[in-house]
Parts: structure tokens; C-alpha cells; sequence
């Protein structure tokens, strides 16, 4: 049954994506993160869903009058050439036969990240992505929260299987990334109380299935990332007590292993699996020094031989476990260069959207989407140093909203100011839930950090 569920679903929404591309993308994004197919147990498993809703957008999009270029950002400015340069690397790689399978999966994601910053032009489109965004991923953390009530954390949390998400660090990564959007869904879903508390709760479960994960790098970014949380957020107060409520009542109930696992952090020389990163980094880092053009190209590090030539004492090769050495040892230190180029003006963007937005009530939305988007970079690059997940297409997603956002931003603020702002009153934004919207995020936002 699911998988017939899954497969007419996926068919049925040929017909609407080819009228309505942003459908298309919609549908993608769920596919891509939340991976329905791999919870099925037959054939709908090895359906290719994702190709056939990705073909089916490309030619709506194609046919249709949604604009056919990303808007003009430096974020897609410097997706572009890190595209070219991860090109080059495959192109010129040690071992072709594994560098080009990888890069054409790489080259799916960017190129459905460049079509959605075509099509998802509009603040209602937006906040759709966002929903599917949260919804796909939120999925496993509720799943994953309410199992690890009922088992008291005494098992690890996984991820779906065959998919980025697989590994418990990869999941505990994807939802500290996810929570922030949860939070800016919260804090605009004015008018409906059930919303709000659902996704309150969500959270909750969430923050419950990161620490199920048993993933200390997990454990790190969450930490950092809920920091900076409270940081973008103006009820700091209440947010302390709501999570640290929760964390001390999960760190109360988590069984031993739990903190042995965790302590493990602090005796890093006596772990086989840390002690294994270590050689990967290694690997990577000589291997660039070799190579410091173009790297060995897209999973060089499979190559047993080469590994032990530049790290003696290891017994196998390893993957990366570091987007940074990841991308260092696949692309050289100009790819690494392009890489965090990247990463910094994601950034940025989201900066100059919050400090554009700040005496705009009607565009508080974008200021509070902005402002966790920014949370949730911040905990990729914090818990992403321990996975090899430099092209984990949750982070291109988001790459994608924060530039439609930019751009959105840009054409209202090149409007005349509303009547209300230039007299020096309060703006009244527009009616609806889409004003209540705005009146709660600049309520709840209050003075967001510049930065």
C-alpha cells in the first residue's frame, strides 16, 4: 500500500507540475529530504520518483513564464563557480570511473537549486519550501523523539535507509539544521493556536531525537546552535527556561551508555573512531598539498592503496567525516576556498535581509526567516566539521530560500513606503494571516543581532 501510495503521488503530480513548476519543486524537496520512498518495503523503493518529478519541473519551467535566471546574488554568484570548479576535479580526477557518478549526483542538487531560485520568486512560494523543508525532516525528528521516550534512550535514532540522512550524525546534523525553521514557522503562524503548539511540539521531540542520536557532534552543534538561537531571539528568558526544561529533563533520563558516549569527547586519543577522522583529515589534507589545484577528485579517499601511502598507520581508508577536508582532499584548496566563499556569503545575505528589514513591520517575516536560516548555517558548519556532507542537499536548499528571500526583500523595499511608515507611524501590513504574520515575527524577533 505504500508504495503504490507513493508511486501514484509522485505520478500524479506530473500533470500539476507542468502547469505549476514551484509544484515540481515542492515535490522535489519533499522526495529529496524526506525520501517516502525508502519507507516502503517494495518496488516503489527502486522507482526513480525523483527523476521523474525533477524531468516533469525542468519542462514546466521550461514552457512556462517563471523567470529562466537566479536572481543576481553573490550566493549564486559563488555556487557558480564552485560548480565549475567541482567539475574540473571530476573531469581531472585520480579515479574518473568513481569522481563521475558522484559528480552527477552533486550536479542534480545545484541545478535544482539554481531552477528553485527561478521559480520560488514570491513570499508565498517561500514559505511552502519552508513548510516542506521543515516537514520532511521534522518528520524523523518527531519519529525519533517519541522513540526515544519509549525506550528512555537506550537506542540510537537512525535515519531512513539509502539516503544522506542514513547515519545517526548525518540525522542529528539535519535536524539541528531544521529546528530554527521550525522555530520561524512558530513564531508566524499567528491566528492558530493548534499550529503553533504542534510545532512547539515538534520541537520539542526534535531537540529529543538529536540527543537519541548518540552523535557527539551532534551534541556540539546543538549546543552551539541553540546559542545562537538565543541569541537572534528577543524572549531570551522564556527560551532558557523552555530549553533548558527540556534538556535537563532528557539529560535526567538518558541511561548510562548515553554519557559514556559522551565522555568519549574528552578522551578522544582512546577512540578508535575519532583516532579514524584524524587519519581521514590527514589524507585529505597531504593529498591536497599534492594536488592543490583540483584535489583527487570526487571519492578519492576509497582508494585503500592511495590512503595508506599518505597515512601509513591506517588499515582501511575512510571518508572524510569533515565537509572542510571533504571538499579540501575532492577539489584542492581552491575548491575549499570556493567552499567556504560560499558558505560566507550565505551569510551575508541573510545579514543584509535582517538589517534592510529592521523599520519594515510589513517584512518581519523575512527578518525572522532570515535570522534562523543564519542559526541553522551556523549549526552546519559547526557539526558538519565531522561529516562528509559538503554537498548535503539540505544546505543547497537552503541556500535557495535564503536567496529568493534577498530577493523578494529587494523588490519591496524598492517600492514606495506605505503612507503609515512615511508619516512616522507603525505600518500596517497587510491584512490577513499574512499581517498577523508580520506583526508576530517583529514582535518575537524584536532587535536581531546585525550578524
Amino acid at each position: 500500500m505504500r508504495d503504490l501510495a507513493v508511486v501514484l503521488l509522485v505520478l500524479g503530480s506530473v500533470p500539476m507540475t507542468l502547469v505549476r513548476p514551484y509544484i515540481g519543486i515542492l515535490m522535489w524537496f519533499w522526495l529529496s529530504l524526506m525520501n517516502p520512498h525508502r519507507l516502503s518495503w517494495g518496488y516503489a523503493q527502486e522507482f526513480p520518483v525523483a527523476m521523474v518529478v525533477g524531468i516533469a519541473t525542468l519542462v514546466g519551467w521550461a514552457i512556462s513564464k517563471e523567470a529562466k535566471t537566479p536572481p543576481k546574488s553573490p550566493v549564486i554568484y559563488a555556487l557558480a563557480a564552485f560548480t565549475l570548479w567541482v567539475t574540473l576535479a571530476a573531469v581531472f580526477s585520480i579515479h574518473p570511473e568513481n569522481s563521475i557518478p558522484k559528480w552527477a549526483e552533486i550536479i542534480k542538487i545545484i541545478l535544482m537549486t539554481f531552477v528553485t531560485t527561478c521559480i520560488m520568486q514570491s513570499r508565498d512560494r517561500i514559505n511552502l519550501l519552508v513548510w516542506v523543508i521543515a516537514i520532511s525532516v521534522g518528520f524523523y525528528g518527531i519519529k525519533g523523539g517519541a522513540f526515544t521516550v519509549l525506550t528512555g534512550g537506550n537506542y540510537r535514532v537512525w535515519g531512513p535507509p539509502g539516503t544522506f540522512i542514513e547515519d545517526n550524525n548525518a540525522l542529528a546534523l539535519a535536524l539541528i539544521m531544521v529546528l530554527p525553521l521550525m522555530q520561524y514557522l512558530r513564531i508566524n503562524a499567528t491566528g492558530n493556536r493548534w499550529i503553533k503548539l504542534g510545532l512547539l511540539g515538534a520541537m520539542g521531540l526534535t531537540l529529543l531525537a538529536i540527543l537519541g542520536t548518540y552523535s557527539r557532534g551532534g551534541l556540539l552543534g546543538l549546543c552551539v546552535m541553540l546559542g545562537f538561537l538565543w541569541l537572534k531571539s528577543r524572549y531570551r528568558t522564556v527560551m532558557i527556561f523552555v530549553t533548558g526544561g527540556v534538556l535537563a529533563a532528557a539529560l535526567l533520563a538518558l541511561p548510562a551508555q548515553w554519557y559514556e558516549r559522551m565522555g568519549t569527547i574528552e578522551n578522544y586519543q582512546e577512540d578508535t573512531s575519532v583516532q579514524g577522522r584524524f587519519q581521514a583529515w590527514t589524507f585529505a589534507f597531504k593529498l591536497a598539498l599534492d594536488h592543490p589545484l583540483l584535489g583527487g577528485g570526487q571519492l578519492v579517499g576509497m582508494d585503500d592503496q592511495l590512503f595508506r601511502s599518505y597515512v601509513p598507520e591506517a588499515t582501511v581508508s575512510r571518508a572524510a567525516h569533515s565537509i572542510y577536508f571533504e571538499v579540501l582532499g575532492e577539489t584542492g584548496f581552491i575548491g575549499l576556498g570556493l567552499y567556504l566563499t560560499l558558505l560566507v556569503c550565505s551569510l551575508l545575505s541573510a545579514r543584509r535581509v535582517i538589517r534592510s528589514t529592521r523599520d519594515r513591520p510589513d517584512l518581519a517575516w523575512a527578518r525572522s526567516l532570515a535570522a534562523m536560516i543564519q542559526v541553522s548555517l551556523i549549526g552546519y558548519v559547526v557539526s558538519g566539521a565531522f561529516l562528509s556532507l559538503g554537498f548535503f542537499d539540505l544546505y543547497y536548499a537552503l541556500l535557495a530560500v535564503i536567496v529568493v528571500t534577498e530577493f523578494v526583500v529587494r523588490g519591496e523595499l524598492a517600492k514606495p513606503a506605505p503612507a503609515a511608515m512615511v508619516a512616522g507611524q507603525t505600518a500596517i501590513p497587510p491584512s490577513g494571516a499574512i499581517g498577523a504574520a508580520a506583526i508576530s515575527g517583529a514582535r518575537f524577533l524584536g532587535p536581531v543581532a546585525p550578524s
